[in-house]
């Protein structure tokens, strides 16, 4: 391991302070502090073992926290979640973080759960957290339970569902820098005694700190809940998401240098106008108790359309043909035009309870899952010509002047990039049980094995798969946990794991998936009061996708990574109204393999870095409220996030630089349903930069933001 640095010394000292702190502090409750808490909901895929006894890091974040930071989207919510980074979001269009190292594939969301269901599968822009009502990241192995996915964790959104037995709501209104203004309402209607409907939305539009770029969203999530027996629950909610906005590939580092060009310049094209997006979905659950001994059965149907339509000028990345590197001045752009459609199918059922034999408590869980992933797409490309240094630089090049833009060039695409409709198919039945040997011991076991089909061919007339190859993949896994303590507990965990790859090769077969392996184990101390870990862990990944060295243009699955590190995270709630908040993650995470860039074919080394992923990550928020009279209360808080540098461009030595970010937050409640309050953000207006897939599509972050919130609830 290098030498951490003063910074990183700082906040690992505050993230040990806060854990002694916290260990004498009286319990607190979690709601009214507005902290990370943990809790034993009966979930999908969980059964009836609470979340502290699961032999696995999770940290959970909670409703109360997103509002008193005014966190309005899921990679803001991420950004305090331990060993989550951000990766390249192509064009700010969705979310791309990796967890512990590894991320997905690069042309497509992140995977996240959203209930138990797929939720960053298709094209569904950034998350919006106005129905968010806690996050669950599930750090390690997952496979057992979930199926493909990424070894370093899951993350799982629990939305805001409808509530028997009483009428509630709140409204919220934002409005700050960059003429942002956001509006969020959420309404629960206790219709009966067993039948409730809960209303939650948003609608916000905002410029920004970026030229030309103006982004539009309406979010819609209502949800029903019928209770007709006292053992049968019955819920249903829907997803409607209508967002607009441009596709914005950031901005360019000249010969390897950032901060020549403003991070406000854009480098797309105006006249290319708003990316469409939307989200069509539903959710359905039954929940039936079925007696005994904790016997539940929970069966499932969700459906999700998304859709993304528009035009993108991005800069050229073929050295022949980027004009840049000979002028200084000059960046040739591609123009592209995307039709992107998905449609998502997911049933499952699942049985858990207890089987109690000789005093050994059995959590058992039991089920299956099927689903289909159709992916429709179309993309055309105008692409500059090639260019030779010293030659004029014309029209064909489209290009820019990245110190001083006139914009007007909109080449019309022609040359189809692909046209094309692939179809995935999966089924799944899955099962484990943690044993509770005795009342400190405790033993996982489970398994799952998927049955997958991967069908490809053209989009246009009846659907004639060219391609249709299916896998079988078995996941096992064992976790173990010992309490030493009823507040302290030492677990381990092991797992594999698999993710198919999308695409074809030069044979016109799909790719073998990505499979790995993962150990992690831990050291935790939960009370009431406060949340600590510590944990290690090491993973390694197969088939990642590398450019062919045979057959130029195309992939194979012939790339090997591994990742390891070390996380802590304290949540605590203090005496005298003191919140903390602290992580502090050290990630290794580089190739194992001499490969090819799947993106450029240059060569990559054994022990080469993994793009967009830092060495360390800290993140520290402390608040403390005051009492002001009987009713009123005063809550001021401040915080720092720290990335390390980190690769900015595969096979190269481009770095994107290290940065803190401060923020600092004041809140006013006058009585107990009224709420004011104003935060800023990256308070002393460093610049920075969140992430890049090449050194002309580098994301800047955003200068120093102040918005103010009003908040009502009855």
């Amino acid at each position: 391991m290098t030498k951490l640095s003063a910074m990183r010394h700082i906040l690992l000292a505050g993230v040990g302070l806060s854990a002694a702190m916290a260990a004498p502090a009286q319990a607190a409750a979690a709601d009214e502090q507005g902290t990370i808490v943990v809790t034993a909901q009966r979930q999908q895929y969980r059964g009836d073992v609470p979340i502290k006894e699961l032999p696995q890091t999770i940290q959970v974040i909670d409703r109360a926290l997103l509002t008193d930071l005014n966190v309005t989207r899921l990679d803001n919510a991420l950004d305090l979640a331990g060993g989550v980074t951000r990766q390249n979001n192509f064009g700010g269009v969705w979310d791309s973080f990796a967890i512990r190292g590894f991320a997905g594939d690069e042309n497509f969301p992140s995977g996240f759960l959203v209930n138990g269901f797929n939720g960053g599968r298709g094209y569904g822009g950034p998350r919006d957290a106005s129905n968010i009502d806690k996050i669950e990241v599930l750090k390690g192995p997952n496979g057992a339970v979930f199926g493909r996915g990424e070894p370093g964790g899951t993350v799982n959104i629990i939305t805001r569902k409808a509530t028997l037995g009483k009428t509630f709501g709140s409204a919220t209104f934002t409005g700050g820098s960059f003429s942002t203004y956001r509006g969020e309402g959420d309404v629960n209607v206790a219709l009966t005694g067993n039948l409730a409907v809960r209303l939650n939305g948003a609608r916000e539009t905002a410029d920004s700190f970026r030229d030309y770029v103006h982004t539009s969203k309406t979010i819609l999530t209502p949800s029903i809940l019928f209770k007709p027996f006292e053992s049968t629950t019955l819920t249903y909610e829907m997803e409607y998401v209508d967002l607009k906005t441009p596709f914005d590939r950031g901005i360019v580092a000249i010969n390897g240098q950032l901060g020549a060009v403003s991070r406000n310049t854009f480098l797309g094209e105006p006249g290319d106008g708003q990316n469409e997006i939307s989200v069509r979905g539903h959710q359905v659950q039954l929940t039936q108790d079925l007696g005994g001994d904790h016997w539940v059965f929970i069966g499932g149907f969700g459906y999700r359309e998304t859709s993304f339509t528009g035009y993108s000028s991005d800069a050229e990345l073929a050295a022949g043909r980027q004009t840049l590197y000979s002028t200084g001045t000059m960046l040739s752009r591609q123009r592209r035009y995307r039709d992107f459609q998905t449609t998502n199918i997911v049933g499952r059922a699942e049985v858990s309870g207890r089987i109690t034999t000789a005093g050994i408590v059995n959590h058992v869980l039991l089920g299956a899952d099927v689903d289909q992933f159709d992916i429709n797409l179309l993309q055309l490309r105008y692409r500059p010509s090639a260019y030779t240094a010293g030659n004029p630089v014309t029209s064909a090049s489209n290009a820019v002047n990245v110190f001083a833009p006139v914009y007007g060039s909109t080449p019309t695409p022609t040359s189809t990039v692909f046209n094309s409709l692939e179809i995935q198919k999966s089924w799944g039945i899955y099962a484990q049980d943690q044993i509770d040997l005795t009342d400190k011991l405790k033993l996982r076991l489970g398994g799952r094995y998927d049955h997958f089909n991967q069908q490809i061919g053209n989009r246009t007339g009846a659907f004639v798969p060219t391609t249709n190859v299916s896998r079988n993949r078995f996941s096992p896994s064992v976790g173990i946990l010992y309490d030493v303590t009823s507040k302290v507990g030492v677990y381990g965990a092991y797992g594999t794991g698999f993710r198919p790859n999308s695409g074809q090769d030069a044979s016109g077969k799909p790719f073998e998936p990505e499979t790995s392996r993962s150990f992690e184990i831990g050291v935790r101390y939960t009370t009431k009061a406060i949340s600590a870990s510590l944990a290690a862990f090491t993973m390694t990944k197969n088939n990642i996708l590398t450019s062919d060295p045979a057959n130029a243009g195309f992939s194979i699955a012939g790339g090997k990574a591994k990742s390891q590190g070390i996380e802590a995270a304290v949540d605590a709630n203090l005496p005298g109204m003191w919140v903390v908040h602290a992580t502090y993650s050290y990630t290794d995470a580089h190739w194992t393999s001499s490969s090819l860039d799947p993106n450029f074919a240059q060569t990559i080394q054994p022990g080469a870095l993994l793009i967009n992923i830092p060495k360390s990550t800290a993140n520290l928020l402390v608040t403390k409220g005051f009492e002001l009279g009987k009713a009123g209360k005063v809550t001021v808080g401040g915080g720092l996030n720290y990335v390390s540098s980190r690769l900015g461009e595969t096979a190269t030595t481009f770095m994107l630089p290290a940065y803190t970010l401060t923020r600092a937050m004041v809140s006013y409640q006058p009585v107990k349903n009224v709420k004011v309050g104003v935060d800023v953000t990256n308070l002393f207006d460093i610049t920075w930069y969140s992430s890049s897939y090449s050194r002309l599509w580098v994301a800047p972050g955003a200068p120093r933001t102040v918005m103010a919130h009003v908040n009502v609830s009855f």
